[in-house]
């Protein structure tokens, strides 16, 4: 018994994690458009700092926070650091590829961290990352520390803000709406 529940509890995890829908690949060739209260632009450093009500736009990708601190590789790729208002939350919204109305949501009321050469989002402290089907949530997760990574949709969740899981700590939480499947059968 203790075997079986394991294997569905696998189960329903994989079907989570490995969603085959990804977020928007034409996204990260997009421009990056933010508007803030103030900006500070540091060419030397590669550090652009925005503050006061912040917003990032990147196609389909919308951050929204109180502080944003984007730095600038070497080879031209960004990574940004949205911080949340005061009892707050910061947030982001991002579609997904495989299908017309299908997105993500997530927020946090730390911050967010976004790299845009791996397409991977992370949210520290009470993160929830959502996917909808229009209005719809149809999967939803929470937790202290949650990552996001576009490409693959995988969902990696740790009780503990570092991102590894420690004994004592919180717990993350998973939950997964049963799914309509053309093909299965009316066993009445």
């Amino acid at each position: 018994m203790k075997y079986r529940l394991t294997f569905c509890i696998s189960i329903a995890l994989h079907l989570l994690l490995a969603g085959n829908a990804y977020a928007e690949k034409a996204d990260s060739e997009k421009q990056i458009e933010i508007s803030a209260i103030k900006s500070e632009d540091d060419d030397i450093k590669q550090i652009k700092t925005f503050t006061g009500n912040v917003v990032l736009i990147q196609g389909t990708l919308i951050l929204k926070g109180t502080k944003l601190v984007v730095t600038t590789s070497p080879d031209g790729w960004e990574f940004a650091t949205l911080y949340a208002p005061a009892g707050g939350l910061a947030t982001m919204r991002q579609k997904r590829d495989g299908g017309p109305d299908l997105w993500m949501e997530g927020e946090a009321s730390d911050k967010i961290t976004y790299d845009q050469k791996t397409s991977v989002s992370k949210l520290f402290s009470n993160a929830k990352v959502r996917r909808l089907t229009g209005t719809k949530i149809t999967d939803d997760a929470t937790g202290a520390y949650l990552s996001y990574n576009g490409q693959s949709e995988v969902i990696t969740g740790a009780n503990n803000e570092s991102g590894e899981s420690k004994p004592g700590e919180g717990r993350v939480k998973v939950v997964i709406q049963p799914h309509n499947h053309p093909d299965a059968k009316d066993n009445k």
